[in-house]
């Protein structure tokens, strides 16, 4: 018997992976903890509020959907909670309740399990989520009061300061230092760039993501955020752009699948970011650059697919 498996038949694919959806995205879990260790540092308990009811209320919709549907349940693949998770950390600390129910809402309902569940979804759920809920309540979606371990301070987040003319922008502007820290208003995951480095770091070493997304929008953005003339260092330092490149642009539904189709993904991004940011009446695009260019993903997969072994290229 043990020998007669050697030569059973079936359909492709003939090879599977090693690493199951639920290790995946573990990884991801473990690379975004350095950020939401930072995320409660700094803004203390109410940063784990937001961070619990997002992803107990992205769970309980998953299961709820699949519940009702008569679907398989596949809250166990933790897709849910990274989305959860994800979603928190686009959040400002002081988000109320409700708003992070409907964002979940339209995440995990709206998003991903109406278009088939995991897999299936075009766009981001996270970004779309933080996007609807940004042109819907944005007085609320723009807190910039931060808790620090010795003070609390609130005061424009430094992409309204870097909007402003060079000589406000430079007098008001915080320290490289404290940017790099997260010791500046903003949304609980995107202030500490230390902490979404290490988890880039970690992702890295799992091979649970490439360098070419992540590297690639940072450099676009930055070159041509010089190009507009801007400051690259501060561009970067400021807002979400670093925690897009590493948490959002690199996930593996929404992406291309090939290298060179992330390396256009990747530098469109970072370019759409840029222009935003330099000539857009909004000071910050990376969602949105984000979303744009994972509707274009199909269009990129199928310019840069390489071609089948033995394929005959059709004549005009």
């Amino acid at each position: 018997m043990e020998q007669n498996k050697r030569f059973l038949v079936s359909t492709a694919p003939h090879i599977f992976a090693k690493d199951t959806t639920a290790v995946l995205m573990l990884d991801v879990i473990a690379a975004l903890m350095p950020t939401v260790a930072a995320g409660i540092w700094l803004f203390g308990w109410s940063a784990a509020r937001v961070i619990l009811i997002c992803v107990v209320s992205s769970v309980g919709f998953e299961f709820l959907w699949q519940v009702l549907l008569k679907k398989p349940i596949t809250v166990n693949d933790l897709s849910a909670v990274v989305t959860g998770i994800i979603l928190a950390l686009t959040m400002p600390a002081n988000a109320p309740w409700w708003m992070l129910v409907v964002g979940s809402a339209v995440a995990i309902v709206l998003v991903k399990q109406m278009f088939g569940g995991i897999g299936d979804n075009f766009v981001n759920p996270a970004a779309t989520a933080r996007a609807v809920l940004l042109a819907s309540w944005p007085a609320l979606m723009s807190g910039g009061a931060y808790t620090a371990p010795m003070d609390a301070v609130s005061s424009a987040t430094p992409l309204a300061i870097f909007g402003r003319t060079a000589e406000a922008a430079a007098s008001a502007a915080p320290s490289t230092l404290d940017m790099f820290i997260g010791r500046i208003p903003g949304c609980i995951g995107e202030v500490s760039k230390i902490a979404i480095l290490l988890g880039l770091l970690y992702l890295l070493i799992r091979k649970t993501i490439t360098w070419h997304i992540p590297v690639t929008m940072i450099g676009s953005f930055m070159l041509f955020t010089w190009l507009f003339g801007g400051d690259p260092l501060q561009g970067v330092l400021m807002g979400s752009v670093l925690f897009g490149a590493v948490f959002m642009a690199t996930d593996y539904v929404t992406c291309p699948m090939t290298h060179k189709g992330q390396l256009i993904f990747a530098g469109g991004a970072g370019l759409m970011i840029a222009l935003i940011r330099a000539f857009g009446g909004y000071p910050e695009g990376t969602m949105y650059a984000i979303l744009l260019m994972n509707v274009l993903t199909p269009l990129i997969d199928r310019m840069t697919r390489g071609r089948i072994y033995g394929e005959v290229k059709a004549r005009a």
